[in-house]
């Protein structure tokens, strides 16, 4: 029985030193995203920040300062604003993000590699939450198996198979991607209908001001870096999939009205002509709670509403490629 239980907790620490994530910007099986990819449909248009200490634990530094909230917006090209220890910068959009297929959007730092392991690279990470009203806020699970035994200075490397869901996971031009789908089901959040990502600097330290990840497992990066400079350098929020809001055209040739809007009893999603096949329309709450849903299949056709409390509502019309359309409804 002894050799048994050995042989367990031998095969459970192999399978935690083994557990590993995605590998670095150009090595096979990155997820990671160039600037220049065509799956970016837009980029953030808003930035604001709320600048950390050049280190936690020395305030008499002061804050970081390098950069300004501008950087952040548009394409990802380098110039970059610094957070700061636990800073926190705010990105919105002109229009919401949703829950697509595969990765829904991408955040880029300006890490940069080991010149003699490409496997390693210097890096600043950060926490990612976001919200579909402004106020309520949601993380995405990150985790790091990076070893806190020893703690890492500002010459020291990080290996990006040891971290998930962390923005700074990739060199500089390299965005870190997120899936919405991680989120979704989460009471209070509309994966559907995303209009604010919030990043908040972690803080490396592995004794005092220490920031843990969703397992509670002490992050170490590279710490203190006393610079003007320090913290999380965001450089751009990449947008995959963005809400097409009002809805009118669903492709080349196909498209819809929505009426009446405010609407008392039901509501008529009328096309122009055939269905495209498989499409379906969801009526949600503004929390993303489903109220209703159709299989639409004729050219006209009808969802009752009077059932339903007054207040405003989206109606989410979704192709069989997972592409969606939505509409603001007024149920009066």
């Amino acid at each position: 029985m002894k050799r048994f239980c050995l042989l367990i907790a031998g095969l459970c620490c192999a399978f935690v030193t083994w557990a590993q994530y995605a590998p670095q910007a150009g090595l096979a099986g990155s997820t990671a995203i160039p600037a220049s990819s065509s799956q970016f449909v837009a980029w953030a248009t808003h930035c604001t920040v709320q600048r950390g200490y050049m280190d936690i634990a020395n305030h008499s530094l002061g804050f970081a300062s390098a950069g300004n909230d501008t950087n952040a917006l548009g394409p990802a090209n380098s110039w970059i604003v610094s957070l700061g220890d636990s800073g926190v910068a705010i990105v919105t959009f002109q229009k919401p993000l949703y829950n697509g297929p595969g990765f829904d959007f991408a955040i880029f730092e300006n890490g940069f590699l080991n010149t003699g392991n490409d496997s390693e690279a210097f890096l600043e990470l950060a926490f990612v939450e976001v919200s579909s009203d402004g106020v309520n806020y949601f993380r995405f699970p990150a985790v790091s198996l990076t070893d806190h035994t020893v703690q890492l200075g500002n010459s020291n490397y990080l290996n990006a198979r040891k971290l998930n869901n962390f923005a700074g996971k990739y060199i500089g031009m390299y965005g870190t991607p997120f899936d919405l789908d991680e989120l979704a089901g989460i009471a209070g959040l509309n994966v559907n209908s995303i209009t604010h990502v919030r990043l908040i600097d972690v803080v490396g330290s592995v004794s005092g001001h220490s920031s843990l990840d969703h397992e509670d497992h002490i992050i170490n990066e590279p710490y203190p870096t006393p610079f003007p400079s320090c913290g999380f350098d965001l450089d751009a929020v990449g947008v995959i999939h963005q809400v097409e809001t009002g809805i009118n055209t669903l492709g080349k040739d196909v498209w819809v009205s929505v009426y009446p809007n405010p609407a008392m009893e039901n509501i008529v999603l009328s096309f122009n002509g055939f269905v495209p096949d498989k499409l379906t329309a969801t009526l949600t709450n503004i929390t993303g709670a489903v109220i209703e849903q159709v299989a639409l299949t004729q050219p006209t056709q009808v969802m009752p509403v009077q059932q339903y409390p007054a207040g405003m509502y989206y109606l989410v019309i979704q192709d069989a490629n997972g592409n969606k359309w939505v509409e603001k409804v007024t149920k009066y």
